[in-house]
């Protein structure tokens, strides 16, 4: 029987505090622009280079910590070349998945046990996100959006407005050689 005067040993820390310690640390030393609008709910702000930024959600739950991170609306058309190219990235992803929402809204979502997580998972995951959301994100555009691509481009023109950031599409928006030029 233990002695009341002996003070109990401190209990152990919480695998959720301990998760959540761990996250802030590692956003920290990665200098991440992030946020925690309740405790254990932060909000990381990936800088892209194709998508302007990635917001990546990561909450810490009782037993999991779940990953999700917008990529782009719903496509406007090629529904099913669209989703097949995400079903065949899925089978190369590492911790996250892409996935659609009840609008067609394309996410990637991951969810981890909490004993699995540590600096270098963090860090290994938000770089999986960054790379499946920024790096995807001209190729999701060009599948799923080329009419609207297209469109633009040729509102553009007809105003004499810069095409500069549709340049990464080009293929999307020159003539082709069935087309007859302007010359014809």
């Amino acid at each position: 029987m233990a002695d009341a005067s002996t003070p109990a040993p401190p209990p152990a820390e919480s695998a959720q505090r301990r998760c959540a310690r761990v996250i802030e640390a590692a956003l920290r030393e990665a200098e991440a622009t992030w946020e925690a609008p309740e405790p254990g709910h932060y909000v990381v702000s990936l800088p892209g280079t194709r998508k302007l930024s990635t917001t990546c959600s990561l909450v810490v739950g009782r037993h999991a910590l779940s990953v999700n991170a917008f990529v782009v609306r719903r496509p406007d058309e090629n529904h099913e070349a669209v989703h097949r190219w995400l079903l065949e990235r899925n089978t190369r992803l590492y911790g996250v998945a892409y996935a659609v929402d009840r609008l067609g809204d394309i996410y990637l979502t991951g969810r981890l046990p909490l004993a699995a997580i540590t600096a270098d998972e963090v860090d290994r995951l938000l770089g999986v996100v960054l790379e499946n959301a920024d790096g995807s994100f001209n190729t999701l555009l060009e599948l799923g959006f080329a009419g609207a691509i297209r469109r633009e481009y040729a509102w553009r023109v007809a105003r004499g407005e810069s095409t500069a950031n549709l340049a990464a599409f080009r293929q999307l928006t020159r003539p082709s050689a069935t087309e007859p030029s302007e010359r014809d």
